[in-house]
């Protein structure tokens, strides 16, 4: 049905629910697990819900070169074939909005809408400086030191404010342990990001998320999105860069909102 050949799907993969295919493409320095588990029971609950982890996420192992954007888009689509789905939505979160757009654009065939949450299409200057020092960390396996460094950047302030010392010392605790093998590869990925050519070529419903207090992701970039693919519509979420930390049942709503309303659109046409 592709336009394009399909590599083999070699990323691990998670397949749940039953429906109409929703393929998810999770953030740099997280897997499929980490960046959806808290909406993932209302995402399958009317979806047949397909993600992968990238290399160094999950069970994906580890890149020995320099990761390839048309490679990680090819394998998200090839792991929705290989599950039987021939036509989809995509959803791609922070790193994932690239891997979802440029699926969308050599695949176009397969999609039927596009929801970015927390993304962009290129760096700016401001992102490119925090990706820069976040990869230097992450190259010396400090782990706790990228917890450290992420999480003022990642949370919005209301957020950090909201916790205690104690449940503060313990968040950070547990996202260390969480971070992918592979951050540096992923990072140094979201640093030479651009698919500002592949916006015009989008023509599917597509809803842009703004996290409105995000500064690894800046809201300017989301309106970037938003502006440059035809008709998308811009939905705000009043979160830092994490919605499934701080408001995960909002977030959740907003995606499966625009989805029933275009695969409703769908089935009465």
């Amino acid at each position: 049905m592709s336009a394009r050949n399909l590599p083999d799907a070699t990323y691990a993969r998670t397949r749940l629910g039953s429906g109409p295919g929703l393929v998810v493409a999770h953030g740099a320095g997280s897997s499929f697990a980490n960046t959806y588990g808290p909406i993932l029971d209302g995402l399958a609950a009317r979806h047949t819900v397909v993600g992968v982890d990238y290399p160094g996420s999950g069970d994906t192992p580890r890149a020995t070169a320099p990761l390839s954007l048309d490679e990680m888009a090819d394998q998200l689509v090839a792991a929705a074939v290989e599950e039987g789905l021939e036509t989809f939505a995509l959803h791609g979160y922070s790193l994932g909005g690239p891997v979802a757009i440029r699926a969308a654009a050599r695949h176009p065939e397969r999609v039927s809408a596009l929801v970015l949450t927390a993304t962009f299409a290129y760096p700016n200057n401001q992102q490119a400086l925090t990706i820069r020092v976040w990869r230097r960390l992450a190259a010396t396996g400090d782990r706790r030191l990228v917890s450290e460094f992420l999480f003022p950047h990642a949370l919005s302030p209301q957020a950090l404010d909201a916790m205690s010392a104690e449940q503060l010392e313990q968040v950070i605790t547990y996202a260390a342990a969480d971070i992918a093998d592979g951050t540096p590869e992923h990072a140094e990925l979201a640093s030479r990001i651009d698919v500002r050519d592949d916006l015009a070529a989008i023509r599917v419903p597509t809803l842009v998320i703004s996290t409105t207090v995000d500064h690894l992701a800046p809201p300017a970039l989301h309106r970037h999105l938003a502006e440059n693919i035809a008709d998308a519509q811009l939905a705000e979420i009043p979160t830092g860069h994490l919605p499934m930390v701080e408001r995960p049942e909002e977030w959740q709503n907003l995606i499966t909102g625009f989805l029933a309303k275009h695969e409703s659109a769908n089935r009465t046409m």
